[in-house]
């Protein structure tokens, strides 16, 4: 029977740290057994959520930081990107594709509908200390398999 598991990590707002959350979200999946394509899909949306802290969160201080959670429920993998920012003002408008509220950045206002092309569900909501949490949930195939055969 697979155990669950978690992982949580914290690190500053900074777009160095994307590729690190890639990483650790990545490492931590394998224990599932993914397929190459379910981690491509895992990384592209951890990207896009961290990103949006990066990009939005702390807009007029010199940055803050993002929390990032990954937990195991039998097949399901579930990752919860947080910070402390300023917040989402309206979550369903900023779901809306090409929403963006960087226009003079070139923002394609495509984050959220690119998370939600890779991943079976997303979250949006408000972080209980101000600024937002996104709840990512993969169901991880190959788990099944690998269940069946142990």
């Amino acid at each position: 029977m697979q155990k669950n598991n978690y992982m949580e990590v914290t690190f500053p707002s900074l777009s160095v740290n994307e590729g690190f959350a890639r990483v650790c979200v990545a490492a931590f999946c394998l224990q599932l057994n993914p397929s190459v394509d379910e981690i491509n899909d895992i990384k592209t949306a951890v990207s896009e959520a961290v990103t949006n802290c990066v990009v939005h969160a702390y807009p007029k201080t010199s940055g803050g930081l993002i929390n990032l959670k990954c937990e195991t429920q039998g097949q399901m993998l579930i990752i919860t990107v947080s910070d402390n920012g300023v917040g989402i003002k309206d979550i369903e408008k900023a779901r809306e594709p090409f929403y963006t509220t960087k226009p003079s950045e070139e923002r394609s206002g495509m984050g959220f509908a690119v998370m939600e092309s890779f991943m079976d569900k997303v979250e949006v909501e408000k972080n209980d200390n101000k600024g937002t949490k996104v709840i990512l949930y993969k169901r991880i195939s190959r788990l099944q398999e690998q269940v069946k055969n142990a």
